[in-house]
């Protein structure tokens, strides 16, 4: 691993799948490559007077739709390498899913625990308007949203910063997505990700002659899975699962984890986190030190939701799982996934499975664009209309409802029901569209078959506008 590159391993699938495509070698050339990246290094001081240089990066991967969209991460793993890949991930992602969104990505080299709020505040800060500078962040060009080490309260941050320094912008609060709903951020944003991977695997498993193939009965009732990683993304995916049917029988944290073949209930084992900064000692589960051991234990599906490059060419032999949902980014190397796909393993892949931040993050966008948040001009209108439809069939039948029977049928849709109802719809589509890619271009790959029909989408943009005729 010392010699591996994240960015060359998207770039690998991309080769691939420009098997099945007829695309001129310098547009297939143009679709790889990194329009633009920027590293910064900017002195921060700290609260005990002490200055620091911190280093960071912002990369534009693809410029074939405007803005550019992608999180920013503060993490010690961030480097120019890694932070191209991600980028280049969310044009793929973005064009997989019908967001009309370039992709880009960015990354603050700092350990989060280590720097106090106001620290992370000044770093955030001081990050945005290195940002400003070169034109990195706009409404119009490159919208950036949370990643891992960031949320809300960074967003916040910036969206102030950004609007402090454009004061005559109308639009400038859709600078950057992900924010609080009081700062016209959007409901549903925070579990946006954990719920398109519980959208997705839950169409996956739905298939019944992929459920056959693989042995498994279709459905997510009983399924046993192991997460790694209770961040947001891990949290959100698991608890949206167990609530769905499945069993979770596995938590994985970078300081340990805990395996329990009854079930693990999801939000005690979050409280726990939250309480103690751990999920060791929970109840009647079984401690596990390195926690990277509960990737193999027998599972029905596998979901990495923290880092990249966790399943490797190493530990891939010894994966039981049947299905892998890639929660987080590139959490399964190329050598991997030839591993477990010839062990007959599905993997869900990454730029797919997590792409409901950026789906709802679109939907916050547009929200900030409009003014105007989403049900706000037609939930009562569409509550007077359900009331009078249910008065006039009770009428007719001379049957009256429950009220609860009468207040199901008469609530007209607000903002969460708009946008989780766009979310479920893309990816319900997006996992059809790439699964009958794999099945007529004969693939044997749901990665394969999503970078060509991402490719097909940036290559159509590209052309259409004359740039590679």
């Amino acid at each position: 691993m010392e010699n591996y590159s994240f960015f060359d391993n998207v770039n690998q699938f991309v080769s691939q799948a420009a098997g099945y495509l007829e695309l001129p070698q310098g547009l297939l050339d143009q679709i790889k490559e990194c329009n633009s990246v920027y590293q910064m290094n900017f002195p921060v001081k700290l609260d005990n007077g002490d200055y620091e240089v911190i280093e960071a990066y912002r990369v534009q991967h693809s410029h074939h739709r405007l803005p550019v969209k992608g999180g920013i991460r503060y993490s010690m793993a961030v480097n120019e390498d890694e932070v191209k890949a991600l980028a280049a991930l969310m044009s793929y992602k973005c064009a997989l899913v019908d967001v009309p969104f370039g992709g880009a990505k960015g990354g603050v080299k700092i350990d989060t625990r280590k720097y106090s709020e106001s620290e992370l505040e000044k770093i955030t800060r001081r990050y945005t308007t290195e940002l400003i500078r070169k034109n990195f962040i706009s409404p119009a060009q490159d919208v950036p949203a949370p990643d891992y080490g960031t949320g809300a309260r960074e967003m916040a941050w910036i969206a102030d910063t950004y609007s402090s320094m454009h004061t005559d912008e109308i639009n400038a609060l859709a600078c950057v997505t992900g924010k609080p709903v009081s700062l016209h951020g959007i409901r549903g944003r925070t579990e946006a990700t954990g719920r398109g991977v519980f959208y997705g695997i839950r169409t996956a498993v739905d298939v019944a002659e992929d459920m056959e193939s693989l042995g498994l009965t279709p459905g997510l009732e009983g399924k046993r899975i192991i997460v790694q990683g209770l961040g947001n993304v891990g949290y959100y995916s698991a608890k949206y699962l167990q609530e769905g049917g499945a069993i979770i029988t596995g938590i994985a944290e970078y300081n340990g984890g805990i395996y329990d073949p009854n079930g693990l209930d999801v939000e005690e084992v979050h409280q726990l986190k939250q309480e103690k900064g751990s999920i060791l000692d929970y109840k009647n589960a079984k401690n596990i030190q390195n926690s990277i051991e509960l990737l193999e234990y027998d599972c029905d599906i596998l979901i990495p939701a923290a880092l990249e490059n966790q399943i490797t060419a190493e530990n891939a032999p010894g994966v039981k799982a049947k299905i892998i949902g890639e929660a987080a980014n590139g959490p399964v190397t190329t050598e991997a996934a030839i591993i477990l796909q010839d062990k007959g393993l599905r993997i869900l892949p990454d730029f797919y499975l997590n792409a409901g931040g950026v789906t709802v993050s679109y939907f916050e966008w547009l929200k900030n664009l409009s003014h105007v948040a989403f049900g706000r001009m037609d939930k009562r209108y569409e509550e007077l209309t359900n009331r009078g439809m249910v008065t006039a069939m009770e009428e007719i039948s001379g049957h009256q409802l429950s009220e609860t029977q009468r207040n199901s049928l008469v609530r007209g849709a607000g903002e969460i029901d708009i946008v989780n109802s766009g979310l479920e719809e893309t990816m319900m589509n997006a996992y059809y569209t790439i699964w009958e890619i794999m099945k007529t271009k004969e693939t044997g790959s749901l990665r394969i078959a999503s970078f060509i029909s991402s490719m097909e989408k940036v290559a159509s943009a590209y052309t259409s506008r004359g740039i590679f005729p």
